[in-house]
């Protein structure tokens, strides 16, 4: 049905929408304790059982907060939990993985020129590997092996860095990218939602108990808090980078998503240092730069072109067959191809356009089937493309070229 497609794009801006806000609010709150808890200060006339203290002025107002290592000598009336931002980051996160690449993993996951796998596969691969990622890393984490956080943050990179690669031989370059994000954001919320929480409800059960807590449940949350606090700039780039070819569309891609994660050291330690009063490196901002300068690099070693295996009409997938064999298809190959393939080529021929914009391409009818959907919805229902600004050259969409567009899509969707 084409409604679908109305629907499935609705769903996903909703879930984009969600995602957004609440990665916002749980990014916002962590890297502020983070920042609170490095500028603690040792006072003398701390209560008993305070590790430090420190003041704050915003908004008009002036906060003061003490942190207990443990817990207070007794539980507070009210105590407020930082969880479900996290929690909802991750569940909208996924629905969103759902919505977009699942329903549509024939077409957003898979290269038959990477691997030529069915869309079951693909998805069985994308959440195994999620699961399984969380499973071993927690496991390190809680071995002997990861008592030193040093050794350990370092193990966590070598981790990464073959994860990087190996989604590259499994899926397309956007894909891989979004799932080493994917991957990493996993390893994040499994912090909070199986470590982090669940040690700070037992501390307050002995506290209600009249029990002493055990430190070690302080220890254990902190090593993890801190690992999240050097994952998340690196996340938030995985996850823009499906909107820019240059990261992902090309084959050191892997590479390029491990130096990321480095800048996301270099980033942080500048900002850790400094919310610690224990110096000023200005240096990470100069290590940062050249990692940048490199990844700028990489990405322009010739790249690899997603649709390479499309060209071929024979290897037409079921789901690109249903559009290609409508008797409208001619006319709307003519009118994509005049209208759309100046810029989405694989050497695009507007100038200041240097490589196809999200590296799709319709040169070929097989590329135009393929993103049917995506035509659809962008030169079809709604008037998104081509940009507007092409009209005033003589490019532009008639009304009666989109609706060729628009029943081309319905007729084939609906098998008419």
């Amino acid at each position: 049905m084409h409604e679908y497609a109305i629907i499935i794009e609705w769903l996903g801006l909703a879930a984009r929408w969600v995602h957004i806000i609440t990665a916002v609010a749980w990014i916002g709150s962590s890297f502020y304790f983070i920042a609170l808890d490095l500028g603690l200060r040792q006072e003398a006339k701390l209560p008993k059982g305070a590790y430090g203290e420190e003041w704050q002025v915003h908004g008009g107002g002036f906060y003061h907060i003490q942190k207990y290592l443990v817990a207070p000598a007794k539980m507070p009336e009210h105590l407020t939990w930082f969880k479900w931002e996290s929690y909802a980051t991750w569940i909208s996160g996924f629905a969103l993985l759902c919505i977009l690449y699942y329903a549509g993993a024939e077409i957003f996951m898979i290269d038959p020129a990477v691997a030529d796998l069915t869309s079951f596969q693909a998805i069985a691969i994308s959440f195994a590997s999620i699961v399984a990622g969380w499973i071993i890393y927690d496991q390190i984490c809680k071995s002997k092996f990861g008592d030193n956080n040093t050794r350990l943050m370092v193990f966590l990179f070598l981790i990464i860095v073959a994860v990087s690669w190996g989604y590259t031989q499994i899926f397309n370059g956007r894909t891989a990218m979004l799932h080493v994000g994917i991957f990493t954001a996993t390893l994040m919320s499994g912090n909070v939602i199986f470590l982090i929480i669940p040690n700070q409800k037992i501390v307050v059960t002995d506290l209600i108990a009249g029990r002493k807590p055990d430190a070690k449940y302080g220890r254990i949350a902190k090593q993890r808090s801190t690992h999240n606090n050097y994952l998340t700039l690196p996340v938030i780039f995985m996850m823009m980078s499906n909107h820019y070819p240059l990261a992902f569309a090309t084959q050191y891609n892997w590479i390029i998503a491990s130096l990321v994660f480095l800048m996301g050291v270099t980033i942080r330690h500048y900002f850790n240092s400094k919310h610690s009063r224990s110096g000023n490196p200005t240096w990470t901002w100069l290590a940062t730069a050249i990692i940048f300068v490199i990844i700028m690099w990489l990405s322009t070693v010739p790249s690899f072109n997603a649709d390479e295996a499309d060209n071929s009409q024979s290897s037409l997938s079921k789901y690109e067959q249903q559009f290609s064999n409508n008797n409208n298809f001619k006319n709307v190959v003519e009118i994509v191809q005049s209208k759309c393939s100046m810029c989405h080529a694989q050497e695009p021929g507007w100038e200041g356009i240097h490589r196809a914009p999200k590296n799709v391409m319709f040169e070929t009818e097989k590329q135009i089937a393929k993103r049917a959907q995506q035509i659809y919805i962008q030169s079809g229902v709604s008037h998104a493309m081509p940009p507007p600004f092409v009209a005033k050259f003589g490019i532009k969409l008639t009304s009666n070229e989109r609706q060729i567009l628009i029943d081309w899509y319905k007729q084939s969707a609906n098998g008419s």
